[in-house]
C-alpha cells in the first residue's frame, strides 16, 4: 500500500514538473511574439534614422548641426532635414520657376545616353509608387502558376498597354500583374494573364504580402474579411461559427 502511495506521489511530482515547465516554455513563446516584432521594429526604425544621419549630417553646416554645441549626437536631426529639404524641393518645384528649372534639366539628361535611361526609368517607378491617384497594386489575385493545379499570389497592377497590349489584343484581354518572391515580396515577375485566368481575392494587399513573405504562416481570417459584405449580423455570426469548428 505505501509503495503504491509512493509511486503516485512520484507521479504526482513529475506531473507537476511537466506542467510547470511547460507553462514556462508558454510564457517564454508568448513573451517572444510580443516582443520579436517590437524589437525588429525598433531596431529597423533606428538603423534607417542613423542610415539618414550618415548621409545628410555631413552637409549640414556645422553653425547649424547641434552635435557641434552638445556633447552628444542628437539622432533624427539628418532625417529632420531631409524631410525639410524634400519638402522645400518639392514647394520650389511647384511653381513656374521651378518646373522651368526641372525642364531645362531633363532636357540636359536626356541628352546623356547612359544617364537618360536609368533616369527616365527611376522617375517613371517613383511616379507610379508614389502618385496617391494611381491604382496600382489595390488588389491581390490568385494566378495558375508556374503550371496548372497551382496558385499563386499576384498583385494586379493595370490594364495590359503599348505595345504589349496591342500584340495580345487578338488572342486575350490581359492584365499585367506583379508575382512576388517568398519570403522577399519586393522581386518577382511581371507577368500578361488574361483576365478570365485571374481570380480576385478579398483580402488587402497588405495582408496578402503578409502571407507572401511568412510563407503561409500568417493567414488573414476569410471571416473578417467578409465582415463588410455580411449585413446580417446573425448570418455573420454562422460564419464565424463554422470557422471556428
Amino acid at each position: 500500500m505505501s509503495r503504491h502511495k509512493h509511486k503516485t506521489e512520484e507521479a504526482n511530482k513529475i506531473g507537476h514538473r511537466t506542467r510547470a515547465t511547460t507553462r514556462l516554455r508558454n510564457y517564454f513563446l508568448t513573451g517572444l511574439v510580443i516582443a520579436g516584432p517590437i524589437g525588429i521594429t525598433l531596431w529597423l526604425t533606428w538603423t534607417f534614422i542613423k542610415w539618414v544621419d550618415g548621409w545628410v549630417k555631413p552637409f549640414v553646416p556645422k553653425l547649424y548641426n547641434p552635435d557641434t554645441y552638445l556633447p552628444f549626437p542628437i539622432p533624427g536631426f539628418g532625417l529632420i532635414v531631409a524631410v525639410f529639404v524634400l519638402t522645400m524641393v518639392g514647394f520650389l518645384a511647384a511653381n513656374f520657376l521651378g518646373r522651368s528649372f526641372i525642364s531645362v534639366g531633363e532636357k540636359i539628361v536626356g541628352r546623356m545616353p547612359l544617364v537618360r535611361n536609368i533616369y527616365s526609368g527611376l522617375k517613371q517607378i517613383f511616379e507610379t509608387v508614389l502618385d496617391e491617384r494611381g491604382s496600382s497594386f489595390t488588389t491581390a489575385a490568385l494566378i495558375e502558376y508556374p503550371r496548372r493545379g497551382l496558385w499563386a499570389i499576384v498583385f494586379i497592377s493595370t490594364d495590359t498597354k503599348g505595345e504589349v497590349e496591342r500584340r495580345l489584343k487578338d488572342k486575350a484581354d490581359t492584365l499585367s500583374v506583379f508575382l512576388p518572391t517568398t519570403p522577399n515580396p519586393t522581386s518577382g515577375f511581371l507577368l500578361f494573364v488574361p483576365k478570365e485566368d485571374i481570380i480576385e481575392l478579398d483580402m488587402s494587399v497588405e495582408d496578402a504580402a503578409k502571407l507572401v513573405i511568412s510563407a503561409g504562416l500568417v493567414n488573414p481570417k476569410y471571416p473578417e474579411i467578409l465582415a463588410d459584405e455580411i449585413v446580417d449580423p446573425v448570418q455573420l455570426e454562422r460564419v464565424r461559427t463554422s470557422e471556428d469548428a
